[in-house]
């Protein structure tokens, strides 16, 4: 499984799918997210593996 931290908020899935589908099947909208494992960001075509812990960091926009 893989841990998504998002706030206090953790989701959990399987892992072998692509960051952005795993964000979706949490109901997170990928573009309102950055995802961080390892210190390192990293992008929604990436695919997620076993044991991992991933931060999601809130993207906040305005003008």
């Amino acid at each position: 499984m893989v841990k998504l931290v998002l706030r206090k908020d953790e989701f959990e899935v399987r892992h072998g799918m692509t960051l952005e589908a795993a964000l979706k099947k949490c109901g997170i909208l990928p573009e309102s997210v950055v995802a961080i494992r390892e210190g390192e960001m990293i992008t929604e075509d990436e695919i997620i593996k076993d044991g991992e812990t991933i931060r999601l960091v809130a993207v906040i926009s305005g003008g």
